[in-house]
C-alpha cells in the first residue's frame, strides 16, 4: 500500500496528522519572517559599537536617527527607549529597558514552543495508526479463511507502517526547525540585553563626562 493510497482510504485517521502539519508550516513560514527578517539586524556589531558612539559623545539626536533606520528590530526600539529617558536617573533608565526587553523577549519567542509540541502530538496520533492498523489486521486474520490470513496481515501491516511514517514525518521537520528557531531566538534575546546594557553604559559614561565637564567650568571661574 503505498502512502497516498493509505491517506484515500484512511483519510478520518490521517486529517488530525495533516491538520497538524499544516499548522506546523504556517508557523515555520510565520517565525522564518519574523525572526530572520523582521526581528535581525544585519550587523548587531556594528549597530552596536555606532550606537555606544553617538550616546557616549551625547549625539542622543543622531543616535535616535541612526535607530530610526532599523524599524520593527527590537534591539534599535529598545536603544530608543533608553535615549528618551537619558536625562532621567539610572534606575529609571535600567526600568524602561527592562521593560522593553521583556516586551520584545516574548514576542521573539512567540509559537516557537507549538513546533515541539505539534511533533509530540504528530508522533503519538502516529502512533494511534499504527495501533489500530496491528488490531484491524490480527481482527481480520482471526476470522478470515486460510487464503485470505496472509494479504489481511499484509494490509493491515502496511496501515500501521504508513501510519507511523506519517506521524514521523510532520515531527521530525518540526523538531528540527523548533531547534533552529530556539537557537536564533536566543541570539535575538541575547543581542537585546547587550544593546540595553551597552546604550545604559554609553548613558552613564556621557552623564559622568558631562558632569565632569560642569565641575572644572565651576572652578575655572
Amino acid at each position: 500500500m503505498g502512502i497516498f493510497e493509505f491517506i484515500r482510504d484512511n483519510f478520518f485517521h490521517v486529517a488530525p496528522i495533516l491538520a497538524a502539519g499544516m499548522v506546523a508550516l504556517a508557523i515555520i513560514l510565520e517565525r522564518s519572517q519574523t525572526l530572520f527578517k523582521v526581528y535581525s539586524i544585519p550587523n548587531p556589531d556594528g549597530f552596536q559599537d555606532r550606537i555606544r558612539d553617538l550616546v557616549s559623545h551625547g549625539k542622543m539626536t543622531d543616535a535616535i536617527a541612526f535607530c530610526n533606520q532599523f524599524p520593527g528590530k527590537p534591539s534599535a526600539e529598545l536603544v530608543k527607549i533608553a535615549i528618551g529617558r537619558a536625562h532621567q536617573p539610572e534606575e529609571l533608565i535600567m526600568n524602561a529597558i527592562e521593560l522593553e526587553r521583556n516586551k520584545y523577549a516574548q514576542r521573539i519567542q512567540k509559537r516557537t514552543n507549538y513546533l515541539a509540541t505539534i511533533a509530540n502530538v504528530a508522533t503519538l496520533l502516529g502512533l494511534v495508526g499504527t495501533i489500530g492498523g496491528l488490531i484491524e489486521s490480527f481482527s481480520a486474520v482471526g476470522h478470515a479463511d486460510a487464503q485470505q490470513k496472509a494479504a489481511l496481515l499484509a494490509n493491515g501491516i502496511s496501515t500501521a507502517m504508513n501510519a507511523t511514517m506519517l506521524g514521523l514525518a510532520v515531527a521530525v521537520p518540526c523538531m528540527i526547525v523548533f531547534s533552529f528557531f530556539i537557537n536564533k531566538a536566543n541570539r535575538l534575546v541575547a543581542e537585546l540585553e547587550a544593546s540595553g546594557l551597552l546604550v545604559l553604559d554609553s548613558i552613564m559614561v556621557h552623564s559622568i563626562g558631562g558632569d565632569e565637564v560642569a565641575q572644572s567650568e565651576r572652578k575655572a571661574s
